[in-house]
């Protein structure tokens, strides 16, 4: 499919995606990389980055550099945006995509499980915000986009972790656009319904609910991968220079309808 974007939108950014080697955060790569922008994927997995991030160089010709970390592991985030910074000596755009959810009951959840969630959604997100501002966001200026959720718009079951955790994510955006817009740097977050292809559509949604939640969406469908990717893209670009501090929902309406189950 042919984008609608300039393909050299983003020749000569930087990236810093985390959460990169597959599912929507890996789409949302391809489509920076598609427009020229340098990339830099992380996640805990060294072996799934480098084959992400060959697959990615051989299709778009940018340059992505595979750099393994942990998102609750402050040095070792700090670690990896050091590395980009010594590497390519900017990061132009964040990208918080690394998360965990499962479904659980609220009354079965453990501390510890919910612990684990608010820690990788909220806390990493946190850390790879911190260490990208300091490392070069706050003298330049440049774009955080927080992959996020629309669980938490509703009572959904079995959710209420990742629904913490991402109306969390959701007060960051908020907080970081107002105190950091005056030095140049805007915040927003997308907020994906089920989107077709991806882990979270295998775990989260049990094959016999797929067409009565189908029946909820006023456009008829889930969404694709690269469709998250195409959002990104508009966020991250000059056409969106005076947004900051949005939630863009991406699920076909979805949210809208009560998002019952």
């Amino acid at each position: 499919m042919q984008s609608i974007f300039r393909p050299d939108l983003f020749t000569g950014k930087v990236a810093f995606v985390t959460g990169g080697g597959g599912g929507i955060n890996r789409g949302i790569v391809e489509a920076l990389a598609a427009h020229g922008c340098t990339t830099v994927i992380s996640s805990r997995s060294q072996e799934r980055l480098d084959a992400a991030a060959a697959e990615i160089e051989a299709a778009h010709g940018q340059r992505c550099l595979p750099v393994a970390a942990d998102v609750r592991d402050v040095d070792a985030v700090n670690a990896a945006v050091a590395q980009t910074m010594e590497t390519f000596g900017r990061i132009d755009i964040l990208v918080n995509g690394a998360a965990g959810n499962f479904l659980c009951p609220a009354a079965n959840l453990s501390s510890n499980a919910f612990r684990t969630v608010i820690e990788i959604d909220t806390i990493g997100t946190f850390n790879a915000t911190k260490a990208c501002f300091d490392a070069y966001l706050k003298d330049h200026g440049g774009h955080v986009l927080n992959v996020s959720a629309t669980l938490h718009y509703v009572g959904t079951p079995f959710q209420g972790h990742a629904m913490a955790a991402k109306a969390a994510c959701d007060a960051l955006v908020k907080n970081w656009a107002v105190e950091w817009g005056p030095l140049g740097i805007r915040v927003n977050a997308i907020a994906p319904g089920g989107v077709e292809g991806t882990e979270g559509m295998t775990r989260l949604m049990p094959p016999d609910m797929r067409e009565k939640v189908l029946a909820q969406i006023p456009l008829g469908r889930f969404a694709e991968i690269e469709e998250i990717g195409n959002a990104a893209v508009y966020l991250c670009s000059p056409a969106a220079a005076c947004i900051t501090g949005a939630i863009l929902v991406v699920d076909g309406g979805h949210w809208l309808t009560g998002m019952g189950f």
